[in-house]
């Protein structure tokens, strides 16, 4: 700002006392050190009526949604990786087709993706075994149902 704009103020603390210029300095002191937060740890009985209450912070995460979401992020980088790649390879190039490009950087993708769901359905089935105490009697019989009609009924044939 211009020197002739700005406001004149008053120099802080030009109309206090000695005495009240440190009793404001003991209080802004003060006030710099309060805590903002406060955790009770002491220990919740074992029974009673009290109710719990909410502590700050996050709440923890299962083990399945800390996978989740490592997964979703790395999906997530992986893709920008790509998308910014072909972003800067059509703007150098002045002349690239968005569809070639699509067709290039989405083609490895596809592969990964079908070769990683192949791979996971080559997994061999696993040996199963029951073993049984006492008379055992199985049941091999097959229920063949069918439901015809606007008001349904079921036809049980064995």
């Amino acid at each position: 700002m211009h020197p002739d704009t700005t406001p004149q103020t008053a120099a802080a603390g030009a109309g206090l006392s000695e005495v009240q210029v440190e009793a404001e300095a003991r209080r802004i002191i003060a006030d710099a050190y309060r805590p903002t937060s406060y955790r009770d740890d002491t220990p919740i009985p074992a029974h009673g009526d009290t109710p719990p209450v909410a502590q700050p912070g996050r709440p923890a995460m299962s083990q399945g949604a800390t996978d989740a979401s490592v997964l979703m992020l790395a999906g997530g980088t992986a893709t920008a990786m790509v998308g910014g790649t072909a972003a800067v390879l059509m703007y150098v190039s002045q002349f690239a087709d968005p569809v070639v490009c699509g067709l290039v950087f989405g083609a490895p993708t596809a592969l990964v993706l079908a070769l990683g769901r192949l791979a996971k359905r080559a997994k061999p089935a696993p040996d199963v075994h029951h073993h049984y105490q006492g008379p055992v009697h199985q049941d091999r019989r097959t229920v063949h149902s069918r439901t015809t009609g606007v008001w349904a009924k079921t036809n049980n044939d064995q």
